[in-house]
């Protein structure tokens, strides 16, 4: 199950079921069983506190990911996004909210289910997985 909750800007996700199965379908495809996955849209004060609690890390992000999972091959985690990053980096990239927000939608995915981003060849391969994701959503 797919539970998305608000702590900033009264943002509300339309078209949650749309998201909800996507989500599980890119879990399923990257051979995993979906599990309990909680976002949380937040703001970048709010994410920020967590990435110095917990990571020690003191610069904005737009997504923390929390892998939760005890068993093997099934997804359970807390996916914190930054709104304020979400709208900042979709101006920069020159893209929508709404196609810049599924990316980090399904880049918190990819990060539960194994993929990592810390080399240039890692995002480039995050990069590729979350291009051809979202090009499935679109259709």
């Amino acid at each position: 199950m797919i539970h998305f909750t608000c702590k900033y800007d009264n943002f509300e996700l339309e078209e949650k079921s749309k998201y909800s199965t996507w989500l599980h379908s890119v879990m399923e495809m990257e051979g995993f069983v979906p599990g309990e996955v909680h976002y949380v849209f937040c703001s970048d004060d709010y994410l920020l506190a967590i990435n110095q609690q917990y990571l020690n890390h003191h610069d904005f992000t737009d997504i923390i990911t929390f892998p939760l999972s005890e068993v093997d091959k099934i997804v359970r985690g807390e996916i914190y996004i930054s709104l304020d990053r979400v709208r900042e980096n979709a101006a920069i990239n020159h893209v929508t909210f709404e196609k810049e927000l599924a990316r980090v939608l399904v880049h918190g995915v990819l990060h539960l289910v194994g993929y990592e981003d810390h080399s240039d060849e890692e995002k480039l391969i995050m990069r590729s997985k979350e291009d051809y994701y979202i090009n499935l959503l679109a259709r």
